[in-house]
């Protein structure tokens, strides 16, 4: 049987495809366009065939027959601050990916399941107190802050009519920040702000600090977030495959706070970076300043918690980077035009 993986050329989906090749799996299908994502990122490997295009693409959903034992679906638009500078563009490649591709695959018999990539931050307290873990049944707002939130809690919602309308075997997977080796700066098409290259912290933080620039930090470097290795995260998509109830929903996280402050800290002594960080204020759009996400529902049902400790990550990541930095930097250079500054 064959593995689809919906955005498997990103940084999660290319480690996901490795994971799946390493378990010994057959055929796997990926549908990439490359918005957000390189196929440098793909190995060479026979067995993987990538369909070059957008899963809203007709033709494309028309390519896929009831031949797979498990779908994930991983596209998204990166990230909050893109989704902002272009609501519509982050309805075509998150909203609609998730509808168009629920429909496609609804009358598929042979498929176990099909997981899909939520958001912690969804869900997530919006507090700059203190913080406490968010549960898979915590209430959501309808005060969010970007359209990437809504449009990812607006996935979750098709993902719960599909199941329970149309059987489809849907397992939400509510991801908190993942961060590892693979997530390339400035990869892709995507050219439209500064976030388009930095928008996650930690690729960031450990490319200029390599760099042996300051890093910037918002609201002084006071706010939380829950890391999660990309590898852990990936352990827990394949049990949410293999585990997870359908219907069901499961966070991915490793369930630790950790200050943005100390993260710069960790980062600039592995880099050995001499340049001080900059405290900045508060971002106006973002009011979960402070977040993790609780890890007792994914550990009772799936056996799943993030295990990798952030040291060891950051060291991995801060590894590769350096491994990679011409790779890297050949895709940054497409968006310098624009990208002018640590946004």
């Amino acid at each position: 049987m064959k593995t689809l993986v919906v955005g498997g050329a990103g940084f999660v989906g290319s480690n996901l495809v490795r994971r799946l090749l390493a378990d010994g799996a057959g055929e796997i299908v990926v549908v990439d366009n490359l918005l957000s994502s390189e196929r440098e990122s793909l190995p060479a490997d026979p067995r993987i065939r990538l369909i070059e295009g957008s899963i809203t693409d007709d033709a494309i959903l028309g390519e896929l027959a009831d031949e797979y034992s498990v779908a994930y679906h991983l596209a998204t638009f990166h990230g909050n601050q893109n989704s902002m500078h272009d609501p519509l563009a982050d309805h075509e490649n998150n909203t609609l990916t998730s509808l168009k591709l629920f429909q496609r695959l609804k009358g598929f018999r042979r498929l176990e399941k099909v997981v899909y990539a939520s958001a912690g931050c969804t869900v997530a307290l919006k507090t700059y107190d203190e913080a406490r873990p968010t549960t898979e049944d915590d209430p959501v707002s309808l005060y969010l802050d970007s359209p990437y939130q809504i449009s990812k809690i607006i996935g979750e919602f098709y993902a719960n009519y599909y199941w329970t309308r149309h059987d489809l075997p849907v397992v939400k997977a509510r991801f908190q920040n993942v961060y590892g080796p693979g997530e390339v700066l400035g990869a892709g098409k995507w050219r439209g702000t500064p976030a388009t290259i930095w928008r996650n912290v930690i690729p960031t933080f450990v490319y200029r600090s390599l760099k042996g620039m300051p890093l910037h930090l918002d609201n002084a470097g006071e706010s939380t977030r829950d890391f999660i290795f990309v590898a852990d995260l990936v352990e827990g998509l394949v049990r949410c495959a293999d585990r997870g109830e359908r219907g069901g929903v499961y966070n991915l996280a490793a369930g630790a706070e950790t200050r943005i402050l100390d993260l710069a800290r960790m980062i600039d002594e592995l880099t050995g970076n001499p340049s001080p960080p900059v405290l900045g204020p508060r971002r106006d759009w973002d009011h979960s300043g402070r977040r993790l996400g609780s890890t007792e529902k994914a550990e009772s049902a799936l056996g799943f918690r993030g295990a990798t400790s952030l040291p060891d990550g950051l060291a991995t990541t801060v590894a590769w980077t350096r491994d990679n930095l011409a790779f890297i930097e050949r895709c940054m250079d497409r968006h310098a035009a624009r990208a002018v500054t640590a946004d």
